[in-house]
């Protein structure tokens, strides 16, 4: 991927996952349960927005991540 591709899904991920956060700290009307599970959907943009970030230092440093085991 590209490093605009990586910044294009890192800043739909963060917006997404704040407007997530926005929706799910409105006040609860009774009668009316929410559409969508907006912690869920937190969850996935924080996982996103770790992995696009790690991409971005790959592209940005020239040099993959390395796990404990590999030298």
């Amino acid at each position: 991927m590209s490093m605009t591709v990586t910044l294009s899904i890192l800043a739909v991920a963060m917006t997404l996952g704040l407007f997530a956060n926005w929706k799910s700290r409105r006040p609860y009307e009774p009668g009316k349960l929410p559409l969508l599970p907006y912690t869920g959907i937190m969850f996935v943009c924080v996982l996103v927005t770790i992995l696009m970030l790690g991409h971005l230092i790959t592209l940005l440093t020239g040099q993959p991540f390395k796990g404990r085991q590999m030298p």
